[in-house]
């Protein structure tokens, strides 16, 4: 305000309209307009103004803003762009608004926060199949934890030209049989593409593993003329539509249950997700076109027979249970295969009855046997072993009675070490008397 106060006391002063404008770094006409302001209204006449016009023909009307800002509370996951399609598709109270204009009303309004590009849209090189059921991209997600502690994966596979989910299965353990009997069941349904495009996982390639050769996933590829594509390493952007499939369900279901009670459950709503994402979901790169418009399988006449590996099952198996401990009795037990347990290693418990053997000469720990004489557990002893009470020339064993220290089953163990010769015969009871019934003992 004192700018243009002196500014107009210096033409009032006799300066000339060009050189105050020259000197106040204005325009001319700014010059007049203070003179005439001062004129008409004094002094007050040259306090601020606002610079906001008259009218404004292309502002948005405040009921379409009002609806704007109402869907996005209702859906914070709908973008500009989605938002600009969903107003065409309702009864929108006036002119459809540009996607700019869309994002200037959000951010008005704090319902999102501007964030900018870490990379411009321009350095990335897209790429599209011509037609459905070329090409397939597969990859494993996770991030589905579960009531016991674990947490489940799922196997994931979108049409390349159409973006329309085929495969979409939570395992327990991201397995390559599991792996492969999702693919199977997706090739069952909707038929073999040319081609499957996956990253270097162990479940899709031994390109990285140790010994390399043909993994189960390789195999059903090259038996069913199926080629399949691996992305350069740590390039997740080649897979990048199925990549995007990740994180629209990470936003769209994951997030919003923090522990599923199992993987049954959380099949259901994949499943019921992946309903609408195929059928009821516009997608923004395809021009907002429906996904299910665009796929199209193979028709079932012309479908050939699928060609599996033999020890592939119909079913994902069961995660491994331990064994429980057979009872001391048994001997061996060994585990009836089931179908859930086709292709798993299995352990067997086998227990043993300890089988003893003969002591040693000295040895005082020897066991009792089980039938008359001296006898060892392992079987009955030989002709030439004896009782150490014999050997020394005591009196032998009787017929059930308990020895105390038995010889080894071996001739030579009774004597020591160095000394080789002949053990004494075995002696031989004395004739039993027939009058008194008893034996004499031997000399």
């Amino acid at each position: 305000m004192e700018q243009r106060y002196q500014a107009v006391q210096d033409v009032l002063a006799g300066s000339t309209v060009t050189d105050v404008a020259e000197r106040f770094g204005v325009s001319r006409q700014a010059v007049h307009r203070w003179l005439s302001w001062y004129q008409d209204e004094g002094l007050e006449g040259l306090a601020d103004r606002s610079s906001r016009p008259r009218s404004s023909p292309g502002q948005t009307p405040p009921e379409v803003e009002a609806l704007i800002c109402e869907l996005r509370r209702n859906h914070p996951r709908w973008g500009a762009r989605r938002l600009v399609y969903e107003l065409g598709r309702r009864d929108c109270p006036g002119p459809i608004p540009s996607r700019i204009t869309v994002h200037r009303v959000l951010i008005r309004h704090g319902l999102i926060d501007p964030i900018p590009r870490r990379r411009r849209r321009e350095d990335y090189r897209r790429w599209e199949r011509g037609r459905p059921m070329e090409l397939w991209q597969l990859d494993i997600v996770g991030g589905i934890q579960l009531a016991d502690g674990g947490e489940a994966k799922v196997v994931t596979g979108v049409d390349d030209h159409s973006r329309f989910c085929v495969i979409a299965a939570v395992v327990r353990r991201a397995t390559g049989r599991a792996v492969c009997l999702a693919f199977v069941e997706a090739l069952q349904r909707f038929g073999v593409p040319e081609e499957v495009l996956t990253d270097n996982g162990k479940q899709f390639t031994a390109r990285f593993g140790r010994g390399g050769g043909e993994v189960m996933f390789d195999r059903i590829c090259r038996e069913n003329g199926i080629t399949h594509r691996l992305t350069k390493p740590r390039s997740p952007t080649t897979t990048g539509k199925v990549e995007r499939f990740h994180q629209t369900l990470q936003r769209e279901l994951l997030d919003d249950v923090e522990v599923w009670a199992d993987p049954q459950e959380a099949q259901a709503a994949i499943d019921v997700f992946r309903h609408e994402y195929n059928t009821e979901r516009p997608h923004q790169s395809l021009g907002m076109a429906f996904l299910a418009d665009r796929f199209t399988a193979c028709p079932a006449g012309e479908q050939l027979p699928l060609r599996l590996p033999p020890t592939l099952a119909t079913t994902i198996p069961a995660p491994r249970r331990p064994l429980s401990t057979p009872p001391p009795s048994a001997v061996l037990s060994a585990p009836v295969a089931t179908g859930g347990d086709v292709g798993l290693a299995v352990e067997v418990t086998r227990l043993v009855p300890p089988r003893a053997t003969s002591p040693s000469a000295g040895n005082s720990s020897g066991s009792a046997p089980s039938e008359p004489g001296c006898r060892s557990l392992s079987g009955p002893t030989p002709p030439s072993s004896t009782c150490s009470s014999t050997a020394s020339g005591s009196r032998p064993c009787r017929p059930g009675s308990l020895p105390l220290t038995c010889a080894s089953s071996s001739p030579t163990a009774a004597f020591p070490p160095g000394r080789h010769r002949s053990p004494p015969d075995p002696p031989r009871p004395a004739p039993r008397s027939r009058s008194s019934g008893s034996s004499t003992p031997p000399a």
